[in-house]
């Protein structure tokens, strides 16, 4: 694996991930955040409706676009976080980097979140 991408994955936040329109089948482009969590790559977002998470639990492969320190566009598969012990685990650990601690239980009710694994080539 190049080792600018494991970089850009350990210290970037911000990235692009390209979708399937579950309706519509079309690409859908979005700008969201991400989290390393020793190594495992998450994405969540704040509680309710989310169009990017169920066009990935109808088509959980996408397009993980990092975009700071580096530029690479990597295949990847996204697997929802149902689980809720392991749901709790997961956001309480990613809560407090977005100042949100004290909203634990909304977010482990009804947050998107799935962890992402890339499909890296080396």
């Amino acid at each position: 694996m190049d080792e600018r991408v494991v970089q850009a994955l350990e210290r970037d936040r911000t990235v692009d991930i390209t979708t399937v329109g579950r309706r519509t089948g079309l690409p859908r482009r979005i700008e969201i955040w991400f989290h390393n969590l020793d190594g495992k790559i998450y994405i969540t977002g704040t509680p309710g409706p989310r169009s990017w998470y169920a066009n990935l639990v109808v088509n959980p492969e996408f397009t993980f676009h990092i975009k700071g320190s580096v530029q690479a566009d990597l295949p990847a598969r996204a697997v929802p976080v149902i689980d809720k012990a392991r749901r709790r685990d997961i956001l309480s650990r990613i809560l407090p980097r977005l100042g949100g601690q004290d909203e634990l239980e909304p977010w482990v009710e009804g947050s998107p979140l799935v962890e992402v694994t890339l499909q890296i080539e080396g």
